[in-house]
C-alpha cells in the first residue's frame, strides 16, 4: 500500500514516505535457537507506511515486551522499495525473519516457508477478523496471511453540484447516469461522474463496474476477464461516456489527477480512498461533499478491497508459541487500533471496525468493509492482468466494442 496518502489520526494530512527511513536491522541474540538468557528473541521485519511507522511499531514493541518479558523484538524497518528484495535475500541466506508485514504471500506458502494463521493465533483472535479478508489470505483454503491493514473505496459526491443539478445520490448504475447526466449538463467544465480509465489505476475503475454487475477478475485457479458477467459492466461504462455523464478523454484519464478536480469542485461523483477525506481536508476543507457506497447494478453493496499480511515463518519451529503471544497482543483493539488510525488505514478485525464506528469520517468505508471483494493475487497470471487492464481498458472510450476491449485483455492474459 506504498502509493497512499497517511491520516495522522484520522484526518491530519501527511503525504506518505516510503524511502529515506533509517532501517534498524535485526540485533540481540546470536543463540542458533534464538534466545538470549532464556528469552525468545523474534525477528520482525516491516515497510516503512509513512514517518510515523517505525516509531509505532516502537511503541508496540515496548507493550509487548512488558507484558511478556521472557520475548523480545527485534525490528527492521525498510522501504517499500527495498523489501521485497530484502526479504528474498534473508530467506535465501536462511535467514528469514519470524514475522514478516508485506503484501504477497502466496509463493511463501507454496513454498510451505509459512505457519498457517490459525496456529500462530488464539481462536479468539482469529475469529474476530472481517471473514472476506481471510478468504483473501487463503492458499488451498488455508490461512497463511493475517490481514493487517485495509482500504476499501466509495462514493465520493459533490453534494453542492448535484442540489444545483437537482439529482439524487444514487445506489444503481441507471440512478448514477441520471444523476450523472443532470451534473454534466450544468456546464462550466463540470462533469457529472470522474471516470478514470487511464493506465494509472485502470484495473481499479474495471473492478468498480465489473464486478458491480455481478462479475469477477477469476481466483487463485484461473483467471476470467471475457465473460458475460463482465461484460454488462463493461457496456455500460461505455454508454456513461457516449451519453456525456463522465469528464472528457475518460480513456487516457488517470486516477489521482481526476480526484485532484473533484476536490476542486468540478465531479460531480467519483470513487475514492479513505486518504482522499484528508486530501480533501486539506486543499479545499470548505468543499460540500459527502460520501455514500459504490453504485451497482441491483444496488447491493459491494466494495473494492485493498490488504497488507502479516506472516509468520516457520524457521526451526521453536518460536510458535512466542509469535502467537504477538500477533494476540498486536490484534488486541486497544494496541492495533491506534496502529492503523496513525497509518490512516482500515482495520481488518471486527473489534477494530466496532472501536471506529464513531468516526464519522471513515463509517461509510466501515460499513461496506463486510462486502469487500478484492484481486486474485494469488494467480500467477495476476500480474500479467493487471498489466493487460491498465494497457487495454481505455479503449471502452472509443470505437471498439467492449466485448473486443475484454477478449483482448483475456488475449493477453493467457499469452502470459
Amino acid at each position: 500500500m506504498a502509493q497512499y496518502r497517511r491520516l495522522g489520526g484520522i484526518l491530519a494530512i501527511t503525504l506518505a514516505t516510503t524511502t529515506g527511513l533509517t532501517a534498524c536491522g535485526f540485533g540481540g541474540t546470536t543463540s542458533d535457537e534464538g534466545t538470549d538468557g532464556g528469552s525468545t528473541t523474534l525477528d520482525l521485519l516491516v515497510p516503512s507506511y509513512s514517518d510515523a511507522t517505525q516509531g509505532q511499531w516502537n511503541d508496540v514493541i515496548a507493550g509487548f515486551e512488558e507484558a511478556n518479558p521472557d520475548i523480545k523484538v527485534n525490528l527492521q524497518v525498510e522501504s517499500w522499495d527495498n523489501l521485497e528484495s530484502v526479504i528474498a535475500t534473508k530467506i535465501q541466506g536462511g535467514e528469514a525473519p519470524d514475522i514478516y508485514n508485506g503484501g504477497p504471500f502466496a509463493g511463501f506458502a507454496e513454498d510451505e516457508l509459512l505457519y498457517p494463521v490459525e496456529d500462530v493465533t488464539s481462536d479468539e483472535t482469529y475469529a474476530d477478523f472481517q471473514p472476506t479478508f481471510l478468504e483473501n489470505a487463503q492458499v488451498d483454503g488455508t490461512t497463511y496471511g493475517l490481514p493487517f491493514i485495509a482500504s476499501a473505496r466509495a462514493l465520493f459526491v459533490n453534494d453542492a453540484l448535484l442540489e444545483e443539478a437537482g439529482a439524487e445520490v444514487p445506489a444503481t448504475w441507471d440512478e448514477l447516469l441520471e444523476s450523472a447526466k443532470k451534473v454534466s449538463e450544468l456546464g462550466g467544465g463540470v462533469a457529472g461522474y470522474g471516470m478514470p480509465l487511464g493506465s494509472e489505476e485502470a484495473q481499479a475503475e474495471a473492478a468498480v463496474w465489473l464486478w458491480g454487475g455481478g462479475g469477477s477478475f477469476g481466483d487463485s485457479e484461473a483467471i476470467t476477464i471475457d465473460t458475460p458477467e463482465n461484460l454488462a459492466g463493461a457496456e455500460y461504462i461505455k454508454t456513461m461516456i457516449d451519453e456525456g455523464a463522465t469528464q472528457a478523454d475518460a480513456g487516457a484519464t488517470d486516477r489521482s489527477p481526476l480526484f485532484d478536480i473533484f476536490v476542486q469542485g468540478k465531479i460531480g461523483m467519483q470513487v475514492g480512498l479513505p486518504p482522499s477525506v484528508g486530501q480533501i481536508e486539506s486543499d479545499n476543507p470548505d468543499l460540500e461533499y459527502s460520501i455514500h457506497p459504490i453504485p451497482t447494478k441491483d444496488g447491493e453493496p459491494f466494495t473494492l478491497g485493498v490488504a497488507d499480511h502479516l506472516m509468520a515463518f516457520q524457521n526451526d519451529g521453536d518460536k510458535q508459541e512466542a509469535i502467537t503471544a504477538f500477533f494476540d497482543y498486536f490484534y488486541t483493539a486497544d494496541v492495533y487500533v491506534p496502529w492503523v488510525q496513525a497509518e490512516g488505514f482500515l482495520p481488518t478485525t471486527v473489534s477494530g471496525s466496532e472501536a471506529l464506528s464513531g468516526e464519522e469520517a471513515l463509517a461509510p468505508f466501515l460499513e461496506v468493509l463486510p462486502d469487500a471483494q478484492f484481486y486474485p493475487t494469488t494467480n500467477p497470471d495476476w500480474a500479467a492482468t493487471d498489466s493487460a487492464f491498465k494497457a487495454l481498458f481505455g479503449q471502452l472510450d472509443g470505437d471498439k466494442s467492449a466485448k473486443d476491449v475484454l477478449a483482448e485483455i483475456q488475449d493477453q492474459v493467457d499469452a502470459g
